[in-house]
């Protein structure tokens, strides 16, 4: 029954809690403790007012008000503080879990491939890295502790009854045995197909929202807002038909919970009361039994809600499944180390097609690189050089062909090494929100301010950032947009100068950069890139553009083919001799 509910696909993320496994158990036994006390208050409350009610002069007649007196006390105050220190530290709990499960996501996420990634909307990754995560913190806090501490307070409960009437603790500890299975496993059973649908209509509904803010300039050139707002309504009608079926088996559910401690208790009053016409048992007794069974249903109470919404921890547990086979899809065996210095560089048959598309990115590309030197590679929009960039970094994996970093398979290479010698400036500048010193310490998170002020320096932001009333402690905002593109994309290469990569992949480096600007940076980093590979990545070299420094050879693409790749004019060989060579067409 249970892979019929699609157990199964928990697994994975029941392993990850089990290395918490000691704050687990200390939570479930919070818990257990709670609902335990709520019995013993209960129960011990209803045989000391029973029994002095039949003693009539309690103290007359013997009874010792002192000891139950203190009993109901002790159980109402462990009752409350349990209660406290068990929501405390069960939350606690949780969030460390979360963060557990948002690191291990955050590092598969890391490690797919660029083809991967785009199979899907950042708004359905987004998805996937928050409202999938949240829907899994409830695995231990609704569909672990809670079950397990029912059913070891219904054997508790029966073990108790057992005491006084053998019978009767046979036929209610059955009962209620049946009734946690249907809560549980029965309950997910009857809610599973709503709560799919409750997961898929509203991760549906969140894209469209996003697609429909997004794009509302467009919507309305086209006249297409009334359309596109349909969709959003029908979507939300079904959400919100999804929500009403799984709201229906919820409350089926607590009212089963109610009817069977009802039937339990009322069964209980009448078997005890029979053993009290037969002076099997006391009055207290008597009354006592059934008001224990009646505790029990707030232990039962916290079952129907969590498990028939099983099917939405289960669908986010499957997609997140997903993304971890399709990591392992990729090649295993990295981990071979780059050594230190600058990268040879060599792309044999290259090719690749991206998903869906009619033509190669990329077809048959072939170059070599020696170490320390700079190639600049031209080609018009699509032709294909951002490709070769996600390539060499790996965020691509090629189709055909080989890529190779001094002369290592780049599928060989460990990811840590790779990270760390190859570094990537694209056209897409991606800063966090947060301070000047937080984006900069990505690249070295020990640097000290007088580093990140070097840094800053270099990139000719350092008296911009002194002006400043916060310093280092500015914040960039969301995405860097309190700051300029130019000033965003040379605080990404004040980033890159705080690394020490072999290669170096600078893609339209200059774009959004003034000539006064450029006229004190291009020196400096000509400097830099010294005794590195450096691979430069432009629209076109002309008259009016700024040309790469200390460039050595160059090469150009069209539609994804290599139409030719030479030493560059105007740079000379080791020798110093000024010479040029002939294009080399090598496409296959």
């Amino acid at each position: 029954m249970g892979d019929g509910l699609g157990i199964g696909a928990l697994r994975p993320w029941l392993r990850l809690l089990a290395r918490r496994r000691r704050r687990l158990w200390v939570g479930a036994g919070l818990l257990g403790l709670t609902l335990l006390a709520a019995i013993g208050l209960l129960a011990l409350s209803g045989w000391f007012i029973t029994a002095s009610a039949l003693t009539g002069m309690a103290i007359r007649a013997g009874l010792d008000v002192h000891v139950p007196g203190g009993g109901i006390r002790a159980f109402a105050v462990t009752r409350t503080v349990a209660r406290y220190l068990e929501r405390l530290y069960n939350h606690d709990t949780v969030l460390r879990l979360l963060a557990d499960l948002r690191g291990s996501l955050f590092a598969v996420l890391s490690r797919l491939d660029g083809a991967t990634l785009a199979k899907q909307r950042s708004s359905d990754w987004l998805t996937r890295l928050t409202a999938d995560i949240d829907t899994l913190d409830g695995l231990y806090l609704r569909l672990l502790a809670p079950p397990l501490v029912a059913l070891a307070l219904i054997g508790s409960l029966t073990a108790f009854l057992a005491l006084w009437l053998p019978t009767l603790a046979g036929l209610v500890g059955a009962g209620l045995v049946l009734a946690w299975l249907w809560l549980s496993f029965g309950q997910a059973w009857l809610g599973m197909a709503a709560s799919r649908a409750q997961v898929e209509h509203r991760q549906r509904l969140r894209s469209l929202s996003v697609e429909h803010l997004q794009g509302l300039a467009e919507l309305e050139a086209h006249d297409c807002t009334a359309r596109h707002r349909h969709r959003l309504l029908a979507c939300e009608r079904r959400l919100h038909a999804a929500q009403r079926r799984l709201a229906r088996c919820t409350a089926l559910g607590s009212a089963l919970v109610g009817l069977v401690v009802g039937l339990a208790m009322l069964a209980t009053l009448w078997l005890a009361a029979a053993a009290w016409q037969h002076d099997a048992v006391s009055g207290a007794v008597m009354v006592m039994l059934p008001l224990a069974v009646l505790a029990i249903g707030e232990a039962l109470a916290l079952l129907p809600n969590a498990f028939t919404s099983l099917g939405t921890t289960r669908t986010a547990a499957e997609r997140l499944n997903a993304l971890e086979a399709a990591e392992r899809r990729a090649p295993s065996g990295r981990s071979r180390p780059l050594a230190d210095g600058p990268l040879e560089l060599s792309l044999e048959g290259v090719g690749l097609r991206y998903p869906g598309a009619w033509h190669m990115a990329l077809d048959a590309v072939s170059l070599s690189l020696k170490g320390g030197s700079r190639l600049v590679l031209t080609g018009t929009s699509g032709a294909g050089k951002s490709t070769i960039a996600a390539l060499l970094t790996r965020q691509l994996l090629p189709d055909t062909g080989d890529i190779r970093l001094n002369d290592i398979p780049l599928a060989e290479i460990d990811e840590g090494s790779l990270r760390e010698r190859v570094a990537l400036l694209g056209q897409r500048i991606d800063l966090f929100e947060g301070s000047l010193a937080d984006n900069l310490r990505i690249a070295d998170p020990a640097a000290t301010d007088e580093r990140l002020w070097q840094a800053l320096d270099w990139a000719t932001l350092a008296d911009w950032a002194e002006a400043l009333s916060a310093g280092l402690a500015t914040p960039v905002g969301e995405g860097g947009h309190a700051l300029s593109g130019g000033q965003a994309r040379r605080l990404a290469l004040a980033r890159l100068w705080l690394r020490d990569p072999g290669l170096v992949i600078l893609d339209e480096p200059f774009a959004g950069l003034d000539r006064a600007t450029l006229a004190s940076l291009v020196p400096r980093l000509d400097g830099w890139l010294r005794g590195r590979t450096a691979l430069f990545l432009v629209h076109q070299l002309d008259d009016d553009s700024v040309a790469p420094p200390g460039v050595t050879h160059r090469a150009h693409l069209v539609e994804g083919e290599l139409t030719d790749f030479a030493r560059y004019c105007a740079i000379g060989q080791d020798d110093g001799k000024a010479t040029t060579m002939p294009n080399e067409v090598r496409n296959g």
